[in-house]
């Protein structure tokens, strides 16, 4: 158990707890004097604690059992996301959460990401490095990842559904699929954007008036806003243009620690959450963000530094789909906070309070040590 520990990764020991500090200092400021969040700042600290513990404990699992309970565990992320739909208390036009005992709440969608990941990595692991096939490989994973993605754009969850394609797309890049599909993929994708922009504006009306009926009116809103600002209502692009103005008067420097004034005045929705990149821009500025960038880029490297140095290719496989996945949830959120992507629900990975997304993002992260401390008993079985 000690040699297993001895092989957790030094550095991004060291990073995250740079983000705890950085998490916690951020979640105090964007809560102070709230009551209706108090005490978020210490909860985050607790979470971090716990958080530790499960990369801690991840790290001593052989993540090939995981990989040999793929079946189970991808049942299980589906039954959960069949049954929150059905059981859960809607919050902010979403059922997406169970409610449990302490005031706290668990989101399955967030837990479904690593099972995409494992699941993923054992479909394409199948292959041992040949190039993936249309029929026997692409179509199955595709299968696989449709069934979660629907699920959770019924709920709805736009944010956490675009992540799901982003993580399998990351897998696939470095699965060996042949440069013809990856064209012939990236065509559709591009076609698909464009067909959907033209439509959206061609049936702009027609489409407000369906989704109003069923109740999905912050879907058009949020995407009508960052297509069409120009002509969107103040309720459509405030929150994008509030987050622009408090990040661009921050300045170089920054308005200083807890003196962000469109913070303070609570312009700015959810501001410890979704918007929490604000709060960064708004009291330390440009050179506050960039400290925050630095950090994720250290992160995201060493992660693919033990990618690169695994011996078993779902090992790498994992770990690359977990790098997917926070490089698009740092640039989705940082973007959607800049005016460059369009508002969604995507937390800031291991900033934004949140118990649920911190202690998987943390599993994540034990998944990653994992792959590490056991490749030199891969090495002597193969």
């Amino acid at each position: 158990m000690l040699n297993k520990l001895k092989k957790v990764d030094l550095g991004m020991l060291i990073i995250l707890l740079a983000l705890m500090v950085v998490s916690t200092m951020l979640v105090h400021s964007a809560t102070y004097g709230n009551p209706d969040y108090a005490n978020y700042d210490v909860k985050t600290v607790i979470f971090y604690g716990l958080g530790f513990f499960v990369a801690l404990v991840a790290t001593l699992f052989d993540y090939r059992v995981f990989l040999k309970a793929w079946m189970f565990l991808y049942g299980l992320g589906i039954v959960l996301l069949v049954v929150v739909y059905f059981t859960a208390v809607e919050i902010n036009g979403a059922k997406s959460w169970f409610e449990l005992p302490g005031g706290l709440q668990f989101q399955p969608a967030e837990m479904v990401k690593i099972i995409l990941i494992i699941t993923v990595a054992y479909l394409m692991g199948r292959r041992n490095g040949d190039a993936l096939r249309v029929r026997q490989d692409l179509l199955v994973i595709a299968f696989f990842s449709f069934i979660p993605f629907a699920l959770v754009m019924i709920q709805p969850d736009l944010g956490n559904a675009i992540i799901y394609l982003v993580i399998v797309l990351g897998m696939l890049w470095i699965g060996n699929v042949k440069y013809t599909h990856v064209l012939l993929g990236l065509g559709i994708t591009v076609g698909s954007l464009i067909l959907f922009m033209f439509l959206f504006n061609a049936y702009n009306k027609q489409i407000h008036d369906y989704l109003q009926e069923h109740q999905k009116t912050h879907w058009y809103e949020r995407i009508n806003g960052f297509i069409n600002p120009e002509t969107a209502s103040e309720k459509e692009v405030y929150q994008a243009q509030k987050a622009k103005i408090a990040i661009g008067s921050g300045g170089l420097t920054g308005d200083g620690y807890m003196k962000g004034e469109s913070k303070n005045r609570k312009f700015i929705p959810y501001p410890y959450s979704d918007a929490i990149f604000v709060v960064i821009g708004e009291e330390f500025g440009f050179q506050g963000a960039a400290v925050v960038l630095m950090l994720y880029f250290l992160l995201i490297y060493r992660m693919i530094i033990i990618a690169f140095q695994c011996y078993d290719l779902k090992g790498s496989f994992i770990v690359i789909g977990i790098v997917s996945m926070y490089v698009f949830q740092v640039f989705q959120n940082i973007g959607m906070m800049i005016g460059l992507m369009p508002i969604t629900g995507i937390t800031l990975p291991f900033i934004s309070y949140g118990g649920t997304s911190l202690l998987l993002n943390m599993l994540c992260i034990g998944l990653v040590f994992s792959v590490k401390a056991h490749q030199e008993k891969y090495e002597m079985a193969t």
